[in-house]
């Protein structure tokens, strides 16, 4: 962005011209970056209660499956149509295209924002996966690959569905972000990644058609404005935590090596006394994916997809191959299937594998966000479902969080 100079000259101010759009520009950039946490989480949007099966009445302290998402309310999303096809998130200071027009390559997309004077401004940019990953709201709902409501606020938000009439699926409208991917899919695919906001999920998509080796198009929205967004400042607290001063969240430092089903993972959060505090909680999924590092994979740096100031426990894949990592519990509720209320996200800090035609791969990407059946015989997992073969594993790891803000002290 073009900064607005100012000169002291023989005693006197002097100002450099500056059109209208850049004095503007300059006002909002500082109204974006001043927020209390750089990185501010927006909240998932979900008020209502599930046990494993079925919505239930609101929950209290010592009830089952109490601690879920719906217990613990965030930063409420917060938007402004500025009337101009832009749309500014009142929580991380972002501002968003609000029309994504038509299918891109990245490439093309890239160029598209490069020479962008939406709303006056040039310094739009394709967003990263977590500043997409921001908009999303788990008060969607899929059915399989029919839609039934967004996993984005359509109040300001225009999301287009899959073109059935040229065969595609109404799920088939992802939106990629400028995040590709360290290893890849599919065995061979340079991939990148994207949210679905027909479906409520983070995949990695393969950038390059595999018939042609032509470039895949995909949808982008744009985005500028606080560029801190999806950094992270993590702090060892020498005392079993870390702090995110970036997001304002306190983290478990190491999980404690045991796999649970849905309901376990939130007793466990909530029972769990560490560091002086008792005020622990099953991160929500949008919380859960702040703490990924998309520049590392089990491929490329041998370790899960989170910062080495963390401690993940190592494990074998449904294979008995060595040099996977977990997938782990958030209290969200994905609301997708014959029985939407079955189902949890997870966040894959390991490889996000798939059996297809009978070979286990990674099929999404370390970093990926899908979604698992909250209880099950754990004889019967770990299985595989869709047509990517979605490894299920059912009991899954668990990684508590706390605001560092406030809470109570252990005793």
């Amino acid at each position: 962005m073009r900064v607005k100079r100012v000169l002291f000259v023989a005693g006197f101010l002097s100002v450099l011209a500056c059109d209208k759009n850049e004095a503007l520009s300059q006002e909002k950039e500082v109204e974006e970056t001043n927020l209390s946490y750089p990185y501010a989480i927006v909240d998932t949007g979900v008020e209502t209660f599930y046990t494993d099966l079925a919505i239930t009445s609101a929950l209290s302290d010592g009830d089952a499956f109490y601690g879920q998402d719906a217990n613990y309310t965030g930063n409420t999303p917060s938007y402004t149509d500025n009337g101009d096809g832009t749309i500014t998130d009142n929580v991380t200071g972002l501002l968003w295209e609000q029309d994504m027009g038509e299918k891109l390559t990245l490439e093309e997309a890239m160029a598209k924002a490069d020479a962008s004077t939406l709303s006056g401004y040039t310094d739009w940019r394709v967003p990263t996966i977590k500043e997409l990953y921001s908009l999303i709201q788990f008060t969607g709902q899929v059915m399989g690959e029919q839609a039934v409501e967004m996993f984005i606020d359509t109040d300001y938000f225009n999301q287009p569905l899959g073109d059935v009439g040229i065969g595609e699926r109404e799920i088939d409208a992802q939106t990629w972000s400028s995040t590709e991917y360290v290893g890849l899919t599919m065995d061979s695919d340079e991939t990148i990644f994207g949210v679905n906001f027909v479906d409520g999920r983070i995949k990695g998509y393969p950038k390059y058609k595999k018939a042609t080796g032509s470039a895949n198009t995909m949808y982008f929205r744009m985005v500028r404005g606080n560029t801190d967004y999806g950094n992270n400042s993590f702090v060892d607290n020498g005392d079993g935590t870390v702090s995110d001063k970036a997001t304002g969240l306190m983290w478990q430092k190491a999980d404690d090596g045991v796999a649970r089903d849905w309901e376990e993972a939130l007793a466990y959060a909530e029972n769990l006394e560490l560091g002086t505090h008792s005020d622990w909680r099953l991160p929500n999924a949008k919380e859960l994916q702040s703490i990924v590092d998309y520049t590392r994979s089990p491929q490329t740096t041998n370790s899960p997809a989170i910062d080495p100031i963390f401690d993940t426990t190592e494990i074998n894949d449904p294979e008995g191959n060595p040099g996977q990592y977990p997938y782990f519990w958030t209290g969200t509720t994905h609301l997708d299937g014959a029985n939407p209320y079955a189902s949890a996200v997870y966040i894959a800090f390991g490889e996000g594998q798939g059996m297809m035609n009978g070979t286990l791969m990674d099929v999404h990407g370390a970093g990926c966000q899908r979604s698992d059946p909250k209880s099950g015989d754990s004889n019967d997992y770990p299985e595989f479902f869709g047509p990517q073969g979605d490894v299920r594993y059912v009991y899954n790891y668990v990684r508590c969080v706390r605001d560092i803000e406030t809470g109570s002290e252990t005793h």
